[in-house]
């Protein structure tokens, strides 16, 4: 889409009196040639695997390590329980959040949002208000082209790869996409959308990627629930009117100066963090032996 600042997408909206969401479609369709219908159709497409894969969530599954599996359906037992300290909406959002990770490890059909080891927040997000506010599936739609934006812009002036980043390339961005998702849905301006953004990530700054075994499941799979219970809360915190006080372009450069200086052993190679502990060394030890 060719977008490095969110405050391109803002100057255009507000130039030609668009919505957030319209200028990045229009973007998508001039990149690759293709018609407004044609673009929208892949969208609901990739719509539609989220919710098949959320529907179709099995709770007896286990990867192929034994670490991940069946804690989705413990949360969506949770969710019945009147002891609660959280509400509907965010006890849903983490019960899909794992229900989406576990489906990965389990090497079931899911969408890589920005990416596999991130695919739980922005899907828990947005299909658990689909459902709870029985919203228009055109507005969940545009509200993925409000996450599409804002990954585009995250990707080319930072990073969505744990590799190259650390987590908070990963989680950190879904995070991001998320809440601008759900700002937009919920009637928010595009300033709001983009802070909403800032606040998410500026959460997440720092994040590590050290998987247990090298494995996409510890910690990634509980990650994705704090990923998407920020999203909903830096969102709330927008729409209140909170804004953050580092401007949302630079938010993301920040990101992208601490995944350069983060070192290579906690990001994505299994040598330090999580993955160095006692715990993970015996797991991993099991795993290779078997």
């Amino acid at each position: 889409m060719g977008f490095a600042k969110l405050s391109e997408i803002v100057s255009i909206a507000e130039k030609e009196e668009l919505p957030f969401w319209e200028v990045v479609l229009r973007a998508d369709c001039q990149e690759r040639n293709v018609t407004q219908t044609e673009s929208k159709s892949m969208m609901r497409e990739m719509l539609d695997a989220m919710r098949q894969a959320d529907s179709r969530y099995n709770p007896e599954l286990r990867s192929a390590s034994g670490m991940a599996g069946g804690d989705g359906a413990k949360l969506e037992a949770f969710r019945h329980k009147e002891n609660r300290l959280i509400g509907d909406f965010l006890t849903e959002v983490m019960e899909k959040a794992v229900k989406m990770g576990e489906s990965n490890a389990c090497m079931r059909r899911i969408v890589a949002m920005p990416t596999a080891g991130s695919c739980g927040v922005i899907p828990a997000v947005l299909l658990t208000y689909e459902q709870q506010k029985d919203a228009p599936e055109d507005r969940i739609v545009e509200a993925l082209y409000v996450a599409g934006g804002i990954g585009e812009v995250i990707a080319a002036s930072a990073s969505i790869s744990g590799a190259e980043g650390g987590c908070q390339a990963e989680i950190g961005s879904a995070s991001a996409m998320a809440a601008g998702a759900v700002t937009y849905l919920e009637g928010g301006s595009n300033e709001e959308i983009v802070h909403a953004s800032a606040l998410a990530l500026k959460n997440m700054l720092g994040l590590t990627c050290d998987p247990v075994a090298g494995l996409v499941e510890v910690p990634c799979i509980k990650r994705n629930v704090s990923g998407a219970v920020n999203a909903v809360v830096s969102s709330q915190m927008a729409i209140a009117g909170i804004r953050s006080a580092i401007d949302p372009d630079e938010v993301i450069d920040s990101m992208r100066r601490i995944g350069k200086q983060m070192p290579s052993c906690l990001k994505e190679t299994g040598q330090e963090g999580l993955a160095l502990t006692q715990t993970a060394q015996q797991i991993a030890a099991h795993l290779k032996e078997n």
